[in-house]
Formats: structure tokens, sequence, C-alpha cells
């Protein structure tokens, strides 16, 4: 497999217009620069994946609380609203 993807022209284009911008005089600073960059954000992302799997590894600092018990089935169920509204005496 091409290393580089078979877009090897496309790369000697990009590389002679940066020569052409920068001149031969600054191209290695501009080097320098990016591999920088490169290593900065290889660094960054190497600390980024520790941090996550030193997190998801990690065990709770408390064991789950055991499930509440249902109530007790003789309990005195909780009255309900009748329909209607009156009192139901009759008198009027």
């Amino acid at each position: 497999m091409d290393f580089f993807g078979g877009h090897l022209p496309e790369l000697i284009i990009v590389l002679v217009v940066i020569l052409i911008i920068w001149g031969p005089g600054k191209l290695p600073d501009v080097g320098a620069a990016v591999g920088r960059g490169i290593r900065e954000f290889r660094k960054a992302s190497a600390e980024t994946r520790d941090a996550m799997r030193a997190a998801t590894a990690e065990e709770p600092a408390a064991p789950p609380s055991p499930p509440q018990p249902a109530p007790a089935a003789d309990a005195e169920p909780a009255p309900t609203p009748t329909s209607g509204g009156s009192s139901g005496s009759g008198a009027s």
C-alpha cells in the first residue's frame, strides 16, 4: 500500500507552494513549528486517553444501596375522592 494513499502529486504541489510562500530560509522554522505542534497534539491526546482509561477503570466509591422494600399489604389505602361533591344527606 502506498504511504501517501496515491496522493503523491498533490503533496508535491502543496510542498512547492509552501516553498514559494515562505522561501527556503524560513522553511526549517516552519517545519520545526509543525513538528512541535504535532508532538504537543500527540502528548495531549495521550494524556486525555490515559485520563479516560483511569476514570473508567476506577471502582465506585460506595457500593450501590439495596432496593427499598415495598409498602406492607395490610397498610390502610389512601382515601379516594368521591364524584358529585354532595354529602349524600338528601336534605333540600
